[in-house]
């Protein structure tokens, strides 16, 4: 089943990968970005520029799917992520369309269980996966009203561009010979890669009539071990790189004084604690997960950022 889709923050990396892969799919395809920013938009994707609620409101007419790929900056997160949630739940509920949501584990907390699937509860202990259980009830409450919605929950995205941990820490100074990781190398971690999750969204997508009116599903992308994700960049890369681990006492006492050290410290926990998501009631739905084997996942991501392999 396809049709029209509205993307909000279509010049953003989730935002632009699934515009395209909606394109490709043989939809046809809205984005709306900020004003001056119609060129960031993949080619063939009708651009609209708004700024407004009703402006989103406006542009989600006449389609049947509505995708919020919206994701403020880490250090904006707090001002501008309810709001921005809130935008596209009026975009969907005033146009009829299905909601897709990008759902975290952050509504899980530092207590979250080693495997997460849809039944686990939202035990928050952080501001912002507070927020996100918050969206994901007023997602609730507006199906209750009629609007449709589907929540996919996944780990951290890697791959379609930068701007995220892999590029941003890990991968930051692969050519000096350097690799650093997040956390200790024996805890496993939920990875999402972004083609993989893209193509699932449009999967959901298509068959979003035969689902009740408000599905959660997780996706499960590469669950590994920090061990297992660096020996896979030296395996695609045929090299051997000087192993770091981040600094997190450096990043709260920075978090003293600078807004971006206090919102990053909220996330040390996720590369601590264990945990992976199960698919198992995404596969009952559509069947094949996408699913790119990690070493070619990881050189794609590399090939992304610019890394000459």
């Amino acid at each position: 089943m396809k049709g029209r889709v509205l993307v909000l923050g279509a010049a953003g990396r989730l935002g632009f990968v699934a515009a395209e892969t909606f394109r490709d799919a043989g939809w046809q395809v809205k984005g709306l970005v900020r004003p001056g920013r119609a060129g960031a938009v993949p080619r063939k994707v009708e651009a609209v520029e708004a700024v407004t609620r009703d402006e989103a409101v406006a542009a989600a007419q006449g389609c049947g799917v509505v995708l919020n790929a919206l994701n403020p900056v880490i250090t904006e997160w707090r001002k501008n992520a309810l709001s921005l949630a809130y935008a596209a739940i009026a975009a969907a509920e005033g146009s009829g369309a299905t909601l897709l949501f990008p759902g975290s584990v952050w509504n899980h907390g530092r207590g979250m269980p080693p495997g997460i699937d849809e039944s686990t509860p939202m035990q928050p202990t952080t501001r912002k996966g507070a927020m996100r259980v918050e969206i994901e009830q007023r997602i609730q409450e507006a199906c209750d009203r009629g609007m449709r919605a589907i929540v996919l929950r996944a780990g951290d995205f890697f791959g379609g561009g930068t701007g995220s941990w892999f590029d941003l820490v890990i991968a930051k100074d692969m050519e000096r010979r350097r690799l650093t990781y997040p956390g200790p190398l024996n805890v496993e971690h939920a990875w999402a890669y972004l083609p993989d999750y893209a193509a699932t969204l449009v999967r959901l997508a298509e068959r979003r009539e035969s689902f009740g009116p408000c599905e959660t599903f997780g996706f499960p992308g590469h669950a590994v071990t920090g061990r297992e994700f660096i020996a896979t960049i030296e395996a695609v890369t045929k090299s051997t790189f000087t192993m770091r681990t981040m600094s997190w006492w450096f990043l709260k006492t920075l978090g003293q004084f600078l807004k971006m050290g206090r919102e990053l410290s909220e996330l040390e926990y996720l590369w601590r604690v264990p945990h992976r998501i199960s698919g198992d009631k995404l596969k009952a739905a559509i069947g094949e997960i996408p699913h790119t084997p990690l070493p070619d996942a990881i050189k794609a991501s590399l090939r992304d950022i610019g890394y000459r392999l």
